[in-house]
Formats: structure tokens, C-alpha cells, sequence
């Protein structure tokens, strides 16, 4: 299972991303065009000192994540919009959770290509939209769950990982894909 953020803004969110992929050993995929450097302190401020531990693969576009990344994996569209409800949806393994920017969501004529991989959180009438990082939480915690990827076994202990004190820039990290 994998994220990706297409066209990503704020650099908080794409932050808090990062400190999940980490935290759930993901590969996060950036779409570009980014709203923000990979330098900006408030990305790295955001992964915290977990980014020595991201895999972080960077695409200049759609058209190449599709070329290098997705291979015939399952795409998974999250939108505000419709499709069926992440709660009711069958995940697999190899599922690859997008997610669109901010401001706009993912591209209507990605959506409409695929729509029968549209999913969806369910909110209340009147409410546009959740915040992308707390969908992004939300989504992978519980695809992988619904997909039976076992989740980190961790008992509440907190014990720094080897390279914690690094001062490592979210730049650094980008891999080449597969």
C-alpha cells in the first residue's frame, strides 16, 4: 500500500503525510506541482525528525507517476465528492491511496476516468471538505486494516529510532522510484 499527494499546498499536511508513511512504513509519493519547496521549514517542521525514515518519491507529473508508479496497482481516488464510502470499501494490498490538493481535489478527469475507484469519507450536510492530512490518516489506518496489512506492533513505548538527532532536510530524502 502506498500514498500519493497529487498537487499538495500546504506544507503541514504534506508534513503530517510524511510523519505517516514513517510511522506506517508507506512510500509517499509527491505529485508535483508542489505549493511549497521540499526545503520549507515548515514541511520538515511537520515530519518532525522522522524523516530519515520516509520513503519519498517525487514525480513531475501525473502522466510519470502513472509511467513509474502505478504498474496496474488499484488506484484509490479519495474525493469530497463521491463514490463509495472509505468505510464500506474492499482494500487490498497493493491498493494506492491518491489523494488530491487542498483547494481543488484531485482532477475531475482523473475522477471521471475512474469512477468506480472513488471513494469518499462520509461528512455531514453543509461541510465542504476535511482537512487532507486527517484523510490521509484516516484513509491509510483503516485501508490497511480493511485490507489485513498488519498494523506497527507497539505497545505505547517510545524508544528514538537509530537516526533521530540527523538533521535531515525532507529534500534529501527523495528516492528514485522502485
Amino acid at each position: 500500500m502506498e500514498i500519493v499527494l497529487v498537487a499538495p499546498e500546504i506544507p503541514h499536511n504534506t508534513g503530517c503525510a510524511a510523519r505517516l508513511a514513517a510511522a506506517l512504513g508507506l512510500r509517499l509519493h509527491l505529485v508535483q506541482p508542489l505549493g511549497f519547496s521540499l526545503d520549507d521549514h515548515y514541511l520538515k517542521r511537520a515530519g518532525l525528525d522522522y524523516w530519515p525514515l520516509v520513503e519519498l518519491v517525487v514525480h513531475a507529473s501525473w502522466d510519470e507517476f502513472v509511467t513509474k508508479s502505478s504498474r496496474g496497482a488499484r488506484l484509490r481516488l479519495f474525493t469530497a465528492r463521491g463514490g463509495t464510502s472509505l468505510f464500506e470499501t474492499a482494500f487490498e494490498r497493493d491498493d494506492v491511496l491518491v489523494f488530491g490538493s487542498e483547494s481543488r481535489g484531485l482532477p475531475q478527469e482523473l475522477l471521471d476516468a475512474r469512477p468506480d475507484r472513488r471513494v469518499y469519507v462520509p461528512i455531514r450536510d453543509g461541510i465542504r471538505s476535511l482537512n487532507l492530512a486527517n484523510v490521509v490518516c484516516l484513509a491509510a489506518y483503516t485501508a490497511m486494516v480493511r485490507a489485513g496489512i498488519p498494523l506497527p506492533a507497539n505497545d505505547g513505548a517510545y524508544v528514538p529510532h537509530a537516526r533521530a538527532t540527523e538533521d535531515v532536510r525532507p529534500a534529501s530524502r527523495i528516492a528514485s522510484d522502485r
